[in-house]
């Protein structure tokens, strides 16, 4: 709507400062003449809003102009209070930061926003990590995140799981992602990843590095996931499931004459899917490879034997 895009470039200008009509057009996905127009309107409307020529030109907002929040929505007002994770905050030494914007924010909310807000934070609180995970303990999380705001150079003791495990690394911290409750930093060169809770020594430094120019956290993070299940998942194994029963990453699905599903899935190892296929008993049977039908048949006859004596252990 032309309303909310209109309050878009508001803030886009008043939080990034100059700004040109091709960077507009890209940040709110219309035509550079659609954001001809748009400013048009908004100068119409009183917005002391400027233009410059030139190569250094765009459009800037007049020095001290500030817009209210107003033009939040009431699913904007609730998402930004459900974003706001109080546990990674505190876990980056900003807990108390978090809290004291979300005040700000709410105080200048109208009422009806303000309820929603209040609303949506009372009834939903994310807690990422699973039930049976221990908690990850990484004492130098906030000296890394102090690295990244500031651009210094990090050197540390990681331990890693090759040998030799114990190694010596200077890092540039370009970002840190949360992952499932753990930490990783996203560091050059390269970058590569790292865990934040496996660094065992950490020496803050004066020296400072330069951000790639144009590097994505998030774009890097998603390619980097993708990268790492191509090279995780390099098997694949042809199953029956019972009716009902899905697998992620399962293709090749169809149904066979008794309501079975036919899947082929993308396997770490052997290994892996003997343990994780077992999980699922009576509702899969593994037809493919060969290997892995073998070792769950076994296994199975190892734990028929075992549990087929109904003599209690504890007997007479």
């Amino acid at each position: 709507m032309k309303a909310g895009r209109l309050v878009s470039i508001l803030l886009l200008l008043q939080t990034r400062g100059r700004m040109t009509a091709a960077q507009l057009a890209e940040e709110l996905e219309v035509s550079v003449r659609t954001v001809y127009r748009d400013v048009e309107a908004l100068g119409a409307a009183g917005v002391p809003l400027y233009g410059d020529a030139g190569h250094a030109g765009g459009y800037r907002l007049l020095d001290g102009y500030r817009t209210r929040l107003t033009g939040l929505t009431p699913d904007e007002a609730e998402a930004l209070f459900l974003a706001g994770a109080p546990g990674p905050a505190a876990e980056l030494g900003l807990g108390s930061v978090l809290a004291a914007a979300q005040l700000k924010v709410r105080a200048a909310l109208p009422a009806e926003l303000r309820a929603h807000a209040d609303r949506i934070s009372g009834r939903f609180h994310l807690d990422t990590p699973g039930w049976y995970a221990e908690a990850e303990q990484a004492p130098f999380l906030p000296a890394v995140a102090e690295a990244v705001w500031s651009s210094r150079v990090l050197r540390v003791r990681y331990r890693r799981w090759a040998e030799p495990t114990d190694v010596e690394r200077r890092l540039e911290p370009y970002g840190l992602v949360s992952k499932a409750g753990r930490w990783y930093v996203v560091a050059g060169p390269g970058p590569r990843t790292f865990r934040v809770d496996q660094i065992l020594e950490l020496t803050s430094s004066e020296e400072e590095f330069t951000r790639p120019e144009g590097f994505d956290l998030a774009a890097w993070w998603t390619a980097y996931q993708r990268d790492f299940h191509d090279r995780l998942y390099r098997g694949e194994a042809l199953v029956r499931l019972a009716p009902g029963v899905r697998l992620p990453r399962a293709a090749d699905v169809r149904t066979d004459h008794e309501g079975w599903t036919l899947a082929r899935v993308p396997v770490e190892s052997v290994e892996h899917a003997h343990g994780e296929f077992l999980r699922l008993g009576t509702d899969i049977e593994v037809l493919e490879p060969s290997e892995l039908r073998e070792r769950i048949a076994r296994t199975i006859a190892e734990l028929a034997e075992r549990y087929g004596n109904s003599a209690s252990p504890c007997g007479d």
